[in-house]
């Protein structure tokens, strides 16, 4: 007999199967911890008494389960999150960037697309934009449609203003967005440069020659497996000497580190090996 502490593990599980059987999203590698404690917050939210009562109204109501997508993703981002990132990324890989004639850069988990903008604001003041085709990709439409917006509210502008003077900007962040009624715009010459769509990075392809992928701050959320997974799937997706970045606390497993070569002094930047 399961002891009634593991109970609650079971109906995770169940309630994850369901999910994936019933709409094709795989949450399944997501580590069980955080996942439970998103659950739970679903259950304050939606009145339901327990997880198996919350697995019936999932499959019963498509919209209930889009209105909850994003509390069972990571929707958390910044521009310019890790200042010191960018400076490494500026100083390390622009640099060998400029010797391509065409580029292609791949932000998988984009969240509401802060870091996909702060990128081409990167590219722009480098004169790389118009060389460069951006992808960003999230599993949450929802996202995915704010992303595309590209307007976030004034004090978060503060926010990225703050941690885009710490990058080593060669202009101001105001260049960059328009401001009105208590929230800013990104200007569409930028959002043009990037194609949004959805992709489920636990089951999903590889999207192919990318010169640059990255998926800052994602990992972490992923059982070991699902994570050596996605960075296999990422290698095969970059072109040979592309780069791979990921967020300053995440870290390659040993085999993933025979093919990629750490970048600058720790920020989370690798290179596919030629060789690879």
């Amino acid at each position: 007999m399961v002891p009634e502490d593991g109970l609650e593990d079971i109906e995770l599980r169940l309630l994850l199967e369901a999910i994936h059987a019933r709409y094709g999203y795989d949450l399944r590698g997501y580590a069980q911890a955080s996942m439970l404690r998103r659950f739970q917050t679903i259950l304050a939210k939606s009145g339901a008494k327990n997880l198996g009562d919350l697995q019936h109204r999932l499959i019963a109501d498509r919209t209930f389960f889009a209105s909850i997508l994003d509390d069972l993703t990571v929707q958390v981002s910044e521009m310019f999150r890790d200042p010191a990132f960018y400076r490494s990324f500026r100083e390390n890989v622009v640099p060998i960037l400029r010797t391509y004639p065409q580029l292609k850069i791949w932000h998988a988990g984009c969240a509401g697309g802060e870091e996909v903008y702060a990128t081409a604001i990167v590219l722009t003041e480098e004169n790389l934009i118009d060389r460069t085709q951006l992808y960003a990709t999230d599993l949450s439409e929802g996202a995915l449609e704010r992303a595309r917006e590209g307007v976030y509210s004034e004090s978060r502008a503060t926010l990225f203003a703050e941690n885009y003077a710490a990058s080593g900007p060669k202009g101001l962040f105001e260049d960059h967005c328009t401001r009105a009624y208590g929230r800013i715009a990104i200007k569409e010459s930028l959002r043009r440069r990037i194609v949004f769509f959805q992709h489920d990075l636990s089951t999903d392809y590889a999207l192919g020659e990318m010169n640059v992928i990255f998926c800052r701050n994602v990992l972490i959320y992923f059982t070991p497996n699902l994570r050596d997974r996605v960075v296999t799937m990422f290698s095969k997706s970059l072109s040979r000497g592309g780069f791979l970045c990921l967020g300053a606390s995440e870290r390659l497993s040993s085999l993933d580190k025979e093919s990629f070569t750490p970048i600058g002094t720790g920020e989370g930047i690798y290179r596919l090996r030629a060789e690879s």
